[in-house]
């Protein structure tokens, strides 16, 4: 055609040609539209219309009804189609003021792998946009047509939808269908700013979505397209979403209910395909009966008042923490005045003989229990004290000539071979702490101190992308409204800002506050050790526990980064970040045992690259079984087998004290022992107690493996974390009772941690596994689990065992730190190691 409109002499002849064509096709549309036969009917509510239609029989319904500004009436069309066997489908065209809503009959919807369903029973509710008149009367067609060339019969009943605005408080009852979704309205009231939409069901199935939208048309209300706007939610049984006013300026938004074709989103079974004549009827049949009630959400005085609770719980804590530190420091100086006026007088005005430095305690013929006496740290470091205690450092029976060149840790041991033989040492039937504290103290306080400079330069990476990730994560939410992104407690999920569920994020804080906390005890206790250094206080150097802190510095680091991931994770908690809420308590556990290890065994300890190096490989095979442990046979037996072997290689290190090789000579040296030991001449183990714990110890592993062999349980975050505390309890009971079995005593202050750290741990894994979420499942299963609030209509379960978890860490780090306070002025060659 451009070439016609070229300016030549031809363009006369184009626009002729171009007219003729026009009405040619102008007089070809007249003659088809008056080929097909228009019936107009005036149409009334609440009747039921039988017609029928054709290709040449078009029908049109009018219906009107009177919209006022202050009631909103919902309008249902509801159609049925009552011919068998029509190929071509009757299509419907809803026309109202600022609307059209059209469909067709039979109306297929598309499932999973693009799956088709037909629905011959239809019924769809009209939108109402807001009026701006008092009272207006509004018009609305339906017209009906087909392409269908035999007659195709149809039911058509256009009804007014009684309860069509919600109540607040108010519950309503309604049935739905793939094709025959509903959805109501509600109008937020004066003074309520943020409601809760809750709805229920007391079926399973067929899987539903639930949706809040705005008040515009059209509104989405299939299986197809209801995710295209608002805020939604998948449901089996329970679905609740919070609503906030700012969210929509009309003051009012659409509750949506749709069900869905297929029941895989909800974690039903998926259908094989092509569907039978049987489940193609029940896939008609998927009608689901369902409870909606709107309730108004917590007022800003409800989240103050949280706010301020949990800030008071662990803020008490610091305060109780001064008042004692205040007590015990106002006693010690009362003590030290004590001692000063004694000091002035004899033994024989005293009545007392002074006390050698050796009559602290004394082994028993068997060697196995220690009497003794324990004398507080303050009376070996008054004046009066240094009386009777103050040696010169050459008589030290352990000389330790100090390196001034070098105190960083390096492949060299620092124990002079020319002094002792470290096997002769080691392998003793009984040792002391003497026995392993023989290395340079300033070397072994530099050793632990890498342990708290590593983890803390892991924290920083680790964090950083974790808080990057999770503003992604409520990003996505925020813009898409897809609520099965994240597995919240829903019941019980308050809002702030963009943040979805605050008080699970606000609970965590006790986490950040108690290990800041611990930290600053840890570091009174590191300056006032520093000080007795160098003052050259006997006690310090040659008596009780040998004090490097930094593994206590690294604990109180990984119990603040504890809180601050378990805060990114209930960002939006779901099963890609798990590992964000687990990492740092595997680590927490590695540090408590290696803590434990490291208070009888300082100089055999592990270092710090070889624990986090450990701790790395758990971290993976915690990641490898979430993503793949899942039912999987071969990764199960490969982890239990890996279980295994690891916990045989770390029962030989425990109890040769590291003093083996694993090369190609250890089979001959078993074969060796096994022989010599057993078959020879019949000998019992040379380690007694050592070998009853790694014997314990291997029962408990093989029996965790055998566990995850043969259930292979979903949740491997879980139950490897479990693995973790079942040996740090092991240990831990081990190393009390053979404490008190070798004459030592427990103080007042480590005695009353236990027993509240037990108490507050049973009472927080209650509340554990209360199970309000689980990401193992689809989110509509995991919301069958949500709960309301119950604490102060603000926290939930699962924010207590946050709140309950972090105080029973404070106190099991407190009993780490003050459990062997007792041994304060004992000799280490008294000390037994165990």
């Amino acid at each position: 055609m451009a070439s016609c409109w070229r300016p030549t002499h031809s363009s006369f002849r184009c626009l002729l040609l171009f007219v003729f064509v026009l009405t040619v096709e102008g007089a070809g549309a007249e003659r088809t539209n008056s080929s097909v036969e228009v019936e107009q009917k005036d149409g009334q509510f609440d009747t039921s219309y039988l017609d029928i239609v054709t290709s040449n029989v078009q029908i049109i319904y009018t219906f009107n009804h009177t919209v006022t500004r202050n009631k909103t009436e919902g309008v249902r069309v509801s159609v049925e189609l009552l011919s068998e066997g029509t190929k071509s489908p009757v299509l419907f065209v809803v026309r109202q003021k600022q609307a059209v809503l059209s469909f067709q009959v039979p109306l297929i919807l598309r499932g999973l792998y693009q799956r088709k369903y037909q629905y011959t029973q239809v019924g769809r509710t009209l939108c109402q946009p807001p009026t701006l008149a008092l009272s207006e009367t509004q018009f609305f067609y339906v017209d009906v047509s087909t392409l269908s060339t035999s007659s195709v019969q149809y039911k058509l009943r256009i009804s007014r939808v009684e309860s069509f605005t919600l109540q607040t408080n108010k519950k309503f009852s309604f049935n739905a269908t793939p094709s025959q979704p509903q959805f109501f309205k509600y109008e937020f009231r004066d003074g309520v700013d943020t409601v809760i939409v809750k709805v229920n069901s007391e079926k399973n199935f067929p899987c539903s979505v639930m949706s809040v939208q705005d008040i515009q048309c059209p509104v989405y209300d299939l299986d197809n397209n209801v995710a295209f706007i608002g805020m939604y939610q998948t449901m089996t049984k329970k679905a609740a979403i919070t609503v906030q006013r700012k969210d929509f300026p009309s003051n009012s938004f659409y509750v949506v209910i749709v069900v869905k074709t297929e029941d895989e989103a909800c974690g039903g079974p998926l259908r094989f395909y092509p569907l039978s004549p049987d489940e193609l009827l029940d896939a008609g049949n998927r009608s689901k009966t369902l409870e909606v009630v709107v309730y108004p959400a917590i007022d800003s005085e409800v989240y103050v008042m949280g706010m301020l609770f949990c800030l008071g719980i662990f803020l008490f804590f610091y305060v109780l923490t001064f008042l004692l530190a205040c007590i015990e420091n106002k006693r010690m100086h009362k003590k030290r005045e004590g001692l000063l006026k004694s000091s002035n007088m004899s033994p024989a005005e005293t009545g007392k003989s002074p006390p050698s430095p050796y009559e602290y305690g004394s082994f028993g013929d068997n060697g196995s229990t220690l009497s003794s006496e324990p004398v507080t740290d303050s009376l070996a470091s008054t004046d009066a004290n240094y009386g009777y205690l103050e040696r010169s450092l050459d008589t030290v029976g352990r000389c330790r000539q100090e390196s001034l060149s070098s105190v960083e840790e390096d492949d060299y041991d620092t124990l002079a071979d020319i002094d002792s033989d470290k096997n002769i040492v080691r392998t003793k039937k009984y040792l002391f702490v003497s026995d392993l504290a023989r290395k340079d103290k300033r070397v072994l306080s530099k050793k632990y101190q890498i342990y708290f400079w590593n983890i803390s330069t892991i924290a920083v990476f680790y964090a950083l992308p974790v808080i990057q990730l999770v503003i992604t994560y409520q990003t996505v939410v925020n813009v898409t409204g897809n609520q099965d992104i994240c597995y919240y407690n829903f019941l019980c999920a308050h809002p702030l800002g963009a943040l979805s569920s605050f008080n699970n994020i606000l609970s965590n804080l006790g986490y950040v506050m108690l290990g800041l906390l611990f930290l600053l005890i840890v570091l009174q206790r590191d300056v006032v050790h520093k000080r007795a250094l160098t003052r050259n206080d006997v006690t310090a150097l040659e008596c009780g526990i040998p004090k490097h802190f930094g593994l206590y510095y690294a604990m109180g680091t990984a119990l603040m980064m504890e809180g601050l991931l378990s805060a990114c994770y209930h960002v939006c908690p779901n099963y890609t970040n798990f590992q964000f809420d687990t990492s740092f308590m595997y680590m927490i556990a590695g540090l408590c045992m290696l803590k434990l290890y490291e208070k009888r065994h300082p100089d055999i300890n592990a270092s710090a690259y070889s624990a986090y190096a450990c701790l790395a490989a758990v971290i993976f095979f915690s990641v490898l079984g979430v993503v793949f442990g899942k039912g999987n046979t071969a990764f199960w037996i490969v982890f239990s087998v890996l279980h295994i072997v690891f916990t045989l290689l770390l029962s030989i290190q425990l109890y040769y004290m590291g003093r083996w090789r694993l090369d190609t000579g250890i089979l001959r040296r078993i074969l060796h022992v096994i022989y010599t030991d057993c078959i020879r001449q019949c000998s019992g183990p040379m380690y007694i107690d050592r070998m009853v714990l790694l014997v314990m110890g291997n029962i408990v592993n093989w029996s965790l493996a055998a566990y995850g062999l043969i259930k292979k349980p979903n949740d491997f975050a879980s139950y490897l974390l479990a693995i973790a505390i079942c040996n740090l309890l092991l240990y831990f009971a081990f190393y009390i009772i053979m404490k008190l079995r070798s004459g030592e005593r427990i103080q007042c202050l480590p005695f009353v941690c236990i027993l509240f750290t037990a108490v507050v741990w049973g009472s927080a894994l209650f509340f554990f596994f209360q199970g309000l979420s689980t990401w193992q499942k689809t989110p509509a299963e995991s919301r069958e689990h949500n709960r309301d609030c119950i604490l102060l209509s603000f926290f939930d379960d699962h924010d207590i065992w946050h709140f309950l978890s972090s105080i029973a860490m404070f106190g099991s780090f407190l009993v780490l730190l003050t459990m062997d306070d007792d041994l304060d002025a004992v000799q280490r060659d008294k000390i037994y190691v165990f």
